[in-house]
C-alpha cells in the first residue's frame, strides 16, 4: 500500500513516501474499509509532524485526518452505507460507550482520539474506520473539496452554531482568515445571516475573504484589533469572536468583545498560556467557550449542507501523494488561501 508517513518528530524531511505499507483490514463487524481517493492537510498535521506532548508514533506512522474515497468493504453489521458509496470521514474517534458518547457529545470522550494523531491517518490507499465515523456523499462531488471538508468545517459549525450560538444580525470577528476553519467560521456566520470582520498579515487574502463574503476586513499587523473593533462599531463591540490563536491575540479579542460576548476557540497556535482581567469578564458578563472537532448531528448537519452545495471550502492547491513532502512545506510556510490537497488515486 501506498502512503504518506514519518518515521521520527521533526520538520518536512521527516516525511516519506512509501508503497511498501501494509493494508488495514476490518477488525469489528462494524469496521468499514475505504479506498482512498484524497486527503486533505490540516495544522494538526503539523503539530504531529512536530511532536505532540505524550504523544508516542508507531513507525511508519500515517499523517492525514481529512479524507474522501469510495467504500470497498463492510463489517456485518454495517447499515448505514454500501461498498461503492462515496464517502467523506470524520477524523474524531470515540468509544461509543462512555456516558458522554451516549448523550451524543462524542467529542467529549474520555478515549477521544482524531485520525493521524492517535491513530494512523487518511494518506494512504486504505482507511479502515468505524461505519459511525463516515457519510455518503454524491458520488460526482469535487474530490479535493470533499477531501478537504470535513475537520475544519466540523469544528467550525461546532464552535460558531453549538457553542457561540451565533445568531443572524449579530457582529462576529473572525482571526487568521486563509486557515480551514477561519474560512469554514465565514462561511457558517454568513449562511446564519451574521456581519463577519476578518483578519489578515496578507492584503491578498483580505481580498480573497472579501470574495467569499467578508463584509470588512482588517490587517492585523502592527495594529491593535480590539481597539480597531471597538472604533469601528463605536465602542458597543462585537458579539463574538473566533480565536484559534491563543497568547499572541488573546488580550485584543477581548478587547473587541461587547456587553455579553462570546469568545470561542479551538487552539492555541502562538502558544496555550493567556491571561484575563477577571473583572472584566465578570462586569461584561462575557463567555470563553472551547470547543473540539463535533458530534454525529453536527456531522451530518455539515455533510448535508456539502451535498446541498452550501458548504464547499476553497481549494489552495492540489499534489499528487509522493510530492505530500511539498504540501506540508506550503502549509508551514503559510502560503495557501483554503485547503492544501494530496491526491491518492
Amino acid at each position: 500500500m501506498r502512503g504518506l508517513t514519518i518515521s521520527a518528530h521533526g520538520g518536512a524531511e521527516q516525511i516519506e513516501y512509501r508503497d511498501d505499507l501494509p493494508a488495514p483490514v476490518l477488525r469489528r463487524d462494524t469496521d468499514v474499509r475505504i479506498r482512498m481517493r484524497a486527503a486533505a492537510l490540516n495544522h494538526l498535521d503539523l503539530f504531529l509532524l512536530k511532536g505532540l506532548p505524550g504523544l508516542t508514533i508507531t513507525p511508519p506512522w500515517v499523517l492525514g485526518a481529512d479524507g474522501t474515497g469510495v467504500v470497498e468493504s463492510v463489517g456485518d453489521a454495517v447499515r448505514s452505507v454500501a461498498v461503492g458509496d462515496t464517502v467523506v470521514i470524520n477524523p474524531g474517534i470515540s468509544d461509543r460507550i462512555c456516558e458522554y458518547c451516549l448523550a451524543g457529545e462524542q467529542p467529549l470522550c474520555p478515549r477521544f482520539g482524531i485520525l493521524g494523531e492517535h491513530q494512523p491517518g487518511t494518506m494512504a490507499e486504505f482507511v479502515v474506520v468505524p461505519a459511525t465515523n463516515v457519510l455518503a456523499i454524491p458520488a460526482n462531488s469535487d474530490l479535493a473539496e470533499s477531501a478537504a471538508f470535513t475537520l475544519a468545517t466540523l469544528t467550525a459549525y461546532r464552535m460558531l452554531v453549538t457553542r457561540a450560538r451565533l445568531e443572524a444580525g449579530e457582529h462576529v470577528l473572525i482571526w487568521g482568515i486563509g486557515g480551514g476553519v477561519a474560512i469554514a467560521c465565514l462561511q457558517i456566520a454568513k449562511l446564519i445571516g451574521a456581519h463577519v470582520t476578518v483578519t489578515s498579515g496578507s492584503d491578498e487574502k483580505l481580498a480573497r475573504a472579501r470574495s467569499l463574503g467578508a463584509d470588512d476586513t482588517i490587517n492585523h499587523r502592527g495594529v491593535d484589533v480590539g481597539r480597531e473593533m471597538r472604533a469601528r462599531t463605536g465602542k458597543k463591540g462585537v458579539n463574538v469572536v473566533v480565536d484559534s490563536v491563543g497568547e499572541a491575540t488573546w488580550a485584543q479579542s477581548l478587547g473587541a468583545l461587547g456587553r455579553a460576548g462570546r469568545l470561542v476557540t479551538c487552539g492555541g497556535t502562538s502558544g496555550p498560556m493567556v491571561t484575563t482581567d477577571v473583572r472584566k469578564l465578570f462586569w461584561n458578563q462575557w463567555s470563553i467557550l472551547g470547543s473540539t472537532m463535533g458530534n454525529d448531528a453536527e456531522f451530518a448537519a455539515i455533510v448535508e449542507r456539502f451535498s446541498a452545495g452550501l458548504l464547499r471550502p476553497p481549494v489552495d492547491r492540489v499534489y499528487p501523494l509522493s510530492q505530500g513532502r511539498a504540501a506540508f512545506e506550503r502549509l508551514e510556510a503559510g502560503e495557501q488561501f483554503g485547503k492544501i490537497v494530496v491526491s491518492i488515486t
